[in-house]
């Protein structure tokens, strides 16, 4: 046993005793004999209890370590120490003050526990003590060359362990440091577990001194093999019992990526076995997902207690520390000591004024029966040098208190949690980003257009990639008509979906100037390729007239729609010509028209919904066309059986994205036409023909602005298209739907009229007025359109 500290480094006779799972003794060292009496041909067999009595543990402050008799009698599962008086009569010398170490021994053969001994006399003087701390070294007192040889001598310096037990923690011996277990003279006991010593660099030591040895031509040194019996079991025990915990939490934590459940993992892998209460906080900026911390957290940080594991009573901690609570922990806490300091902190006692002071940031809660008299640890959870959050870990009395081998394992402990967590953290975050982008990306889709019903879906890739270059979109053209869009950018991730969000956007605007369908995709092969090399992508652009009963598709690289007739219920796919993808230019576009009737369902994809690794797509697309065809209550249901249908399939690794439109058409009734001569005289009769037919129509609570939208609309078409006929129609759907359609070809636009300007107000009235309006060319001039809400008087 060797002491450091103020006085000189000396040496003291320890006491080496094994005990097997009888209780009974089956080591004896000569270290033993002397220090308890009984030679070894008596002691080996014996009751270890009735060899090492015991009367109690010294008198100090902090709780009491644990007792030697039962670690003797019980079932010791970790290492314990203490200080007592040996008071028997086999020893001449009264009441002799000894150190104690237990071990238990869970490695081979017949041995449950390994026992240290000293006599603690030599150690102090009269004035107290002369060294500081005090810890027995072992070493192997056997210079071996190799493992094998050293699986063979095994069983002579542990005695009752056989070659091939012995050959099992052979590597363990080889490769660990020596344990220095620490014994400080103060009025506490702690214990620690500090692997000082590499054993490779004191088996280069002593090599070196058997060298020296060999060359001045003595024997080499050898050392007792008391010592020697101790240090392997010790190792195997010690370490092999960290690594087990280590190991076990790895295997438990981390097999998630959601930050809620990682946090629980991490909690309910360190109680009970580690600890008894574990309570985790992390910083708002992680709750919140938000992006990394910066900064080092100080006294006005927010800590949210995200967790709470322990072995106490039901409901005792709910009241007191709540999950979900946030905040600051003040400068002289150990929770912000470890916070600052990224290290663990330790507490192997929290007196009463520590218990004072911790619970008095509580406000009308009294923490302190949940933490006085308990063992408190502190470890920090860190991810690149960066504070995320710390747990609190709490002992009960009847345990032994937190060490400095429990402070080594709660940091290994909490870099794999902080690890996990950060992993989690980041994956929560870039799930959010991925979602705020999908959402800003795909359209918030109206499930009602003018004469026809939209059910959509869109599915990731991946559960890492939320966002794709795949895209939907529904358009409100004038007419009463409806663009309808499916797209598909090559090329998946951020770059991709930036791609899509360019093309998305480039369509809104063109299809609003009510461009052609072919000349649309010619413009926007225009714009892919101004915008780089690598930009390809498919589109499938079709508008549907549902008062011509008729649709008019142009595409560009894509597959093609599939139309479900309601008269015979059968489905098709249509034949379009095909083109070629958005980006690789100097391709014509074509487009064609195909008659369809009220209840006809237009089902629009991507190639991820039909095309499966390793099988035709033509496969997939004759499955679409049967799915699709399938009777459904509703749009939604159409959309969950198609892809029911297809997207469970394996192998399915692309976005997907879905369109369906169901197109009602109007009845004849809800369209009224009227055509009048470029006069001003036709002025009144638009205004008496609009309101005689909302008349009929129910629609009266709405007359008043309507007339007079349309006296204004009528008058400047009169004004400032001569030369041609102008058309009035009014479509009575969801909104009353009203356009004026004339010659000329330049666009209306808002003026700022003056008090004393006589032109300039009429689009302040319909805009005033309507609830929404809009301009667009036609072939032959422009149409000026605006809705009103319907609603009767």
């Amino acid at each position: 046993m060797n002491g450091t500290g103020q006085a000189p480094q000396g040496r003291v006779p320890l006491a080496v005793v094994l005990v097997d799972h009888a209780g009974r003794v089956s080591h004896w060292s000569s270290g033993a004999r002397r220090l308890f009496g009984p030679p070894k041909e008596d002691a080996v067999g014996r009751p270890a209890a009735d060899l090492l009595p015991v009367s109690g543990a010294l008198p100090q402050e902090g709780p009491a370590p644990h007792d030697l008799e039962e670690s003797l009698g019980g079932q010791l599962s970790y290492p314990a120490a203490g200080r007592a008086r040996l008071d028997t009569s086999a020893v001449p010398r009264d009441r002799i003050d000894v150190l104690w170490w237990a071990y238990p021994l869970v490695g081979p053969g017949p041995e449950r526990l390994l026992v240290l001994a000293a006599d603690a006399r030599g150690l102090t003087g009269e004035e107290g003590p002369q060294v500081e701390r005090i810890a027995p070294a072992f070493a192997l007192h056997t210079d071996f060359p190799a493992a094998d040889e050293l699986a063979r001598k095994l069983p002579e310096i542990l005695p009752s362990m056989s070659v091939s037990e012995s050959a099992r923690i052979v590597s363990q011996v080889l490769e660990l440091g020596y344990p220095v277990l620490e014994f400080s003279q103060h009025d506490r006991v702690p214990v620690t577990a500090d692997w000082g010593v590499s054993r490779r660099t004191e088996r280069k030591a002593r090599r070196a001194e058997a060298a020296r040895a060999t060359t001045l031509g003595v024997p080499p040194p050898r050392a007792p093999l008391d010592d020697a019996d101790t240090a392997e079991d010790l190792e195997y025990a010690a370490v092999r019992d960290r690594l087990e915990f280590l190991n076990e939490v790895s295997g438990r934590i981390g097999s998630s990526l959601d930050l809620s459940r990682t946090i629980v993992e991490v909690s309910r892998a360190v109680v009970p076995r580690f600890t008894d209460v574990a309570g985790t906080y992390l910083r708002e900026q992680v709750v919140a997902g938000e992006g990394f911390p910066e900064g080092a957290p100080d006294a006005t940080t927010m800590w949210h207690r995200v967790a709470l594991e322990h072995t106490d009573e039901p409901g005792r901690w709910d009241d007191v520390v709540p999950v979900g609570e946030s905040m600051p922990f003040p400068v002289h806490t150990p929770f912000f000591q470890c916070m600052t300091s990224g290290d663990p902190v330790l507490v192997p006692y929290i007196s009463e004024e520590m218990g004072n002071a911790i619970a008095s940031q509580f406000e009308k809660r009294d923490i302190r029966p949940l933490i006085n008299h308990r063992s408190m640890l502190v470890v920090p959870l860190k991810a690149r040098n960066v504070v995320l959050g710390f747990m609190i870990l709490l002992r009960h009395q009847e345990r032994q208190v937190f060490n400095d081998m429990d402070r080594v394992t709660g940091a290994e402990l909490a870099a794999r949690a902080g690890l996990v967590l950060d992993n989690a953290r980041m994956y929560t975050y870039q799930e959010a980003v991925a979602e705020t982008l999908q959402d800003s990306m795909l359209p918030q889709i109206e499930p009602h257009m003018p004469g026809c019903d939209i059910a959509t879906r869109y599915l990731p890739g991946t559960l890492l990639g939320r966002v794709g270059g795949d895209w939907f979109d529904s358009i409100k053209l004038p007419g009463a008509r409806t663009a309808l869009v499916v797209g598909d950018v090559m090329g998946h991730g951020l770059n991709s979906a930036a791609m899509m969000g360019q093309l998305r956007t480039a369509v809104q605007t063109m299809a609003a100037l009510d461009l052609p369908p072919a000349q649309l995709l010619r413009n926007l092969d225009d714009l892919a390729q101004r915008l780089g090399d690598n930009y390809l992508a498919t589109c499938l652009y079709a508008v549907y007239d549902p008062i011509v009963g008729e649709l008019h598709l142009a595409n560009a690289g894509h597959i093609p729609p599939v139309l479900v007739r309601a008269a015979d219920g059968g489905s098709e796919l249509l034949e379009l010509p095909t083109g070629a993808p958005i980006g690789v230019g100097g391709v014509p576009f074509e487009s064609v028209r195909v008659p369809v009737a009220p209840g006809d369902r237009l089902v629009m994809c991507t190639d991820g919904l039909v095309e499966v690794r390793g099988e035709d797509i033509g496969v997939g697309l004759a499955t679409l066309c049967e799915s699709a065809a399938h009777p459904a209550a509703s749009m939604d249901d159409a959309c969950d059986t198609i892809i029911r249908s297809l997207a469970t399939k394996g192998g399915r690794k692309d976005d997907v994205a879905l369109l369906l439109a169901r197109l009602n058409g109007f009845e004849a009734d809800d369209v009224a036409h009227w055509t009048f001569a470029p006069e001003p005289a036709e002025v009144p009769r638009a205004r008496g023909l609009v309101r005689e037919r909302l008349g009929r129509w129910g629609l009266r609570g709405i007359s008043d602005s309507a007339e007079l939208i349309v006296s204004e609309l009528v008058t400047n078409a009169v004004c400032h298209a001569p030369g041609g006929p102008v058309q009035l129609r009014l479509v009575r759907s969801g909104t009353l739907l009203c356009e004026v359609e004339d010659t000329e070809h330049a666009l209306p636009t808002l003026l700022n009229a003056g008090p004393g300007d006589e032109f300039g107000r009429g689009l302040r009235v319909v805009a005033r007025l309507s609830r929404a309006w809009g301009t667009s060319r036609t072939a032959t001039g422009k149409t000026v359109w605006f809705e009103l809400s319907a609603s009767s008087r």
